[in-house]
């Protein structure tokens, strides 16, 4: 069940329909490509084949902490410089999620990550735009239907989230879906950019936020009230507002604290990425093991709570590998899963039309 090779009864995982909401670009590269673009613009990279370098991005000690984590990221950007790299790895992103069978995925990307070669704001948007086109069409040839929506990301450690915001806005329609707040967590609270959430609202654009991954409550109060965010990237640490009084078998009885009480009640979606929240030490507080991990808590107490990998480079892993690996920890069965696509779809940043055509395909897949 923790391979990529995953059946549920008589049907294989990676062949139902699934929605991808929380996949980092720059955590997303084959290990190949990034020695390939880094011969081509002299990069030294820590390993000279592709299974060593990925062995490098994978080796990381579980529970560790989120600035850790982030470390590894120096290498994937490093070849993602020049347009022909953002292209190849854009078009590559999509080509692996199809091959995963998401149907619909938003991938998110800091574009002032991307300027140290001559590239300017736009254009950086402009080569993971053609990327992500041509990854759809070499999709759509091979009998995989598939759309993939830009979120860009401002770094909450740095002070241009407003140039960004308005970045992601001049997009809309053209491929960009929302916009996304990320980076070290802890000390960097999301009223620390305000401005650029204020202009956000004023035009009715989407996003997302980071929070409660490396920091907690506090965190994830001021992505909802500062950021108007209508997901939580990661939001785990929501969990720390539960207080379990009982457990009996599967029943549970908790006491929400108001923050978690408005989480779940106003169907705010939870970016949860098993995986990662053990690696980067999200979810220490409850353990270290998959079982260990509050989704299920989560889940059991009907928070809109959706499956990602986040990075699938630096955890190893793919969506139908962390859906089997919650799974084997929880017995899930089908229904479950459908549950967290369906959550996934609701929370996409797409037209309620287009969000209804996506619950039907993902209910179409599941009952065949």
């Amino acid at each position: 069940m923790a391979s990529d090779d995953v059946r549920i009864g008589d049907r294989t995982v990676r062949d139902l329909p699934k929605v991808s909401l929380h996949d980092h670009l720059d955590g997303g590269l084959r290990p190949q490509t990034v020695l390939e673009l880094a011969d081509e613009i002299g990069l030294d990279v820590p390993a000279g084949d592709a299974k060593g370098l990925g062995a490098w991005f994978s080796d990381h000690i579980d529970g560790g902490s989120l600035e850790d984590y982030l470390e590894k990221f120096s290498v994937t950007v490093g070849v993602m410089q020049t347009r022909e790299g953002l292209v190849r790895t854009a078009r590559e992103f999509v080509e692996d999620l199809a091959a995963d069978g998401v149907v619909y995925g938003e991938v998110r990307w800091a574009p002032e990550q991307h300027l140290t070669r001559g590239l300017t704001l736009d254009e950086v948007v402009d080569a993971v735009q053609e990327g992500l086109e041509e990854g759809e069409d070499a999709a759509d040839l091979r009998g995989h239907d598939i759309r993939v929506g830009q979120l860009l990301t401002a770094l909450r450690h740095n002070d241009n989230a407003r140039d960004i915001a308005e970045l992601a806005v001049s997009w809309r329609g053209r491929g960009v879906v929302g916009f996304d707040l990320a980076g070290p967590e802890d000390g960097f609270l999301p009223s620390g950019h305000r401005a650029a959430f204020d202009y956000l609202a004023e035009q009715f654009f989407p996003t997302t936020v980071h929070a409660g991954e490396g920091a907690g409550l506090a965190s994830i109060r001021s992505a909802l009230i500062d950021g108007r965010a209508l997901r939580l990237g990661h939001g785990v640490r929501i969990a720390n507002d539960l207080d379990v009084v009982s457990r009996e078998g599967e029943e549970v009885q908790v006491t929400f604290g108001d923050l978690a009480r408005w989480v779940r009640d106003r169907e705010i979606t939870l970016e949860l990425s098993p995986t990662s929240n053990l690696q980067s030490g999200a979810v220490t507080a409850w353990g270290d093991t998959m079982d260990a991990h509050p989704f299920d808590l989560l889940y059991q107490l009907d928070f809109s709570v959706t499956v990602n990998v986040d990075n699938r480079l630096m955890s190893a892993t793919s969506l139908t590998r962390e859906l089997g690996l919650l799974a084997q920890a929880f017995d899930y069965d089908l229904d479950d899963l459908e549950a967290f696509q369906l959550n996934a779809a609701a929370g996409a940043f797409l037209p309620v039309e287009e969000r209804e055509e996506l619950i039907e395909i993902i209910s179409d897949g599941f009952q065949r």
